[in-house]
């Protein structure tokens, strides 16, 4: 293997790590080529903790994204398998700065140390904006204090079971529901009960329940201290992961975070 990735141009090595994934977590990069301009985003992606598979939705989300964007990913995928990680990253107060925009894709729903909380909002405050996809919306669920769910946009405890939800624009005028079917219908997946949305919360998008047609929001954005943050509690399977649609929105939610949309 050393021998043909030597022998490999850059973005074959890329793909190929990519591919490969990373079981055993820590960080992994990606180097597409260079815009025209010579400005390509630095995105971090967050991931890991319970009940998805994170290896693959992280090589569905670079892949795709990078395909369509200039793009420089470094994935982080800590905390194992359980609900109450509590990971190396955010001991730098600095943690966020080098990057454009931060991606949350874990899922540690007991984790609810405050002083721990507040060093993961704190590195958001000022401006660093984000993309938080499903579980990101149940992580430190357990908490008391209410800085995750401000920066979030969105309270959600709980989620309904999984099926395949139609998807109704309220926001068509966005620039991230850009393209967005009229009649698209999500992969198999699950509907978040969404108990509260923050003031400074703008629903793009929503879905009924199946129980009792309640329309939750489903893809948001928000404005959290200076930072633009997007949001969707979609994204539970790996077929959601898989389809063009979702790609899309995530691809337009990360770019429009940066103010490149």
């Amino acid at each position: 293997m050393k021998a043909l990735l030597a022998a490999l141009p850059v973005s074959a090595v890329v793909s190929l790590s990519l591919l490969a994934g990373n079981p055993e977590g820590g960080e992994q990069k990606s180097v597409p080529e260079k815009s025209a301009d010579g400005k390509t985003l630095k995105c971090l992606l967050v991931t890991g903790g319970c009940c998805h598979d994170y290896n693959f939705q992280s090589k569905a989300l670079t892949l795709s994204s990078s395909a369509k964007a200039d793009i420089d990913w470094t994935v982080v995928n800590k905390g194992g398998r359980g609900t109450k990680a509590q990971i190396d990253l955010y001991d730098d107060p600095k943690w966020a700065e080098q990057f454009d925009v931060v991606v949350h894709n874990e899922c540690f729903a007991n984790t609810k140390n405050p002083d721990y909380i507040r060093k993961i909002v704190d590195g958001h405050r000022g401006g660093t904006p984000a993309v938080v996809i499903h579980c990101a919306m149940h992580t430190y669920r357990a908490a008391e204090i209410d800085d995750w769910r401000r920066f979030l946009g969105v309270t959600s405890r709980r989620h309904e079971h999984q099926a395949r939800y139609p998807v109704k624009t309220e926001k068509a005028d966005h620039p991230i529901m850009k393209g967005v079917p009229v009649d698209w219908v999500t992969p198999k997946d699950e509907l978040y009960i969404i108990e509260k949305t923050w003031p400074n919360t703008t629903v793009l998008a929503t879905s009924k329940s199946e129980k009792n047609q309640k329309s939750h929001p489903v893809f948001w954005v928000n404005e959290f201290e200076g930072a633009r943050v997007f949001g969707t509690t979609y994204g539970h399977t790996n077929d959601t992961f898989s389809d063009p649609v979702f790609l899309d929105l995530l691809t337009r939610g990360i770019l429009w975070s940066a103010g490149k949309l």
